[in-house]
């Protein structure tokens, strides 16, 4: 098994600590969060989305971008994605991301997705998405880096069936898919196998987290609430062993990449716990 990480997970450490520690626990791939830090958030504690100390800013020039191309190589790991926060249509800061994956040595990027917010019809968001992903091909066939497709709760794509309706128009050495069992607990639950079965080669990634249900009282007590959220690896409603099982049994053979947002251990706990429970859930 390959292991990685996408160091939105690890807001508290800077690129050289991480990649450090990402040799010390034997995780070889890095994925780097491209998104700036918010100037009213640089004083705050570290957080996954606001002050996360282990982002490119991309409007960052090349050296310091390559900042995070040295902390991988220097300790031996590999930088193996930059991953954004684009917004669908958005050529100008696709392109942006290509480069900086490209600076890095990163096979892949995460492309838009109109998100679903029921205020606009599914049909014209799926249309707008495959004349943007049209151009995104294009693109990485220029830079040579594949774009990915998250299947991701709240937008057109939360499960392998719908991720595969907007990728399989496309060429899967340039366009493919991000598959996250744990997003799929929020939205998008399929039988892991039969998606997987359906995504063959556009299947290219996969994050690893988790996430389960509790439920509430409605403020009027008339009816009962079922609140998502996430939870530690062995805790969730994603059963890692099954999905683990369904993967082999289509011949993946790419990274497996920690996204933990549970906060129930240390950054360092909590990525030495994922190489030892994918390790022996894996067997």
């Amino acid at each position: 098994m390959k292991f990685s990480v996408f160091t939105v997970a690890t807001p508290d450490m800077t690129p050289e600590e991480l990649a450090a520690f990402a040799k010390e626990a034997g995780i070889e791939g890095i994925e780097w969060r491209f998104k700036e830090i918010p100037a009213d958030a640089r004083e705050e504690e570290p957080s996954y989305w606001r002050h996360n100390r282990c982002s490119m800013d991309p409007a960052g020039t090349e050296e310091e971008w390559l900042r995070f191309e040295r902390a991988a190589r220097e300790n031996g790991r590999k930088s193996i994605a930059v991953v954004p926060y684009l917004t669908c249509g958005d050529i100008a800061g696709t392109r942006n991301v290509m480069k900086a994956a490209k600076l890095l040595g990163a096979s892949f990027i995460r492309a838009g997705v109109p998100a679903y917010d029921r205020r606009t019809n599914y049909r014209g968001l799926y249309e707008q998405a495959v004349r943007y992903l049209r151009e995104v091909e294009e693109l990485a066939a220029e830079f040579g880096i594949k774009a990915l497709v998250e299947t991701h709760h709240n937008t057109i794509a939360p499960s392998a069936g719908l991720a595969h309706r907007l990728v399989c128009h496309f060429d899967p050495r340039f366009i493919g898919v991000l598959y996250d069992p744990g997003n799929m607990v929020y939205e998008g639950y399929e039988n892991y196998r039969m998606g997987l079965e359906l995504l063959g080669p556009y299947l290219a990634h996969v994050h690893v987290k988790n996430a389960g249900y509790s439920r509430a009282a409605s403020e009027d007590g008339s009816r009962t609430i079922w609140n998502r959220e996430w939870l530690p690896l062995e805790q969730g409603a994603v059963s890692w062993p099954e999905v683990l099982s369904d993967l082999k049994s289509v011949g993946y053979g790419g990274y497996f990449g920690i996204e933990d947002f549970s906060g129930s251990a240390s950054s360092r706990e909590m990525l030495k716990t994922f190489v030892s429970r994918m390790a022996e859930w894996g067997k």
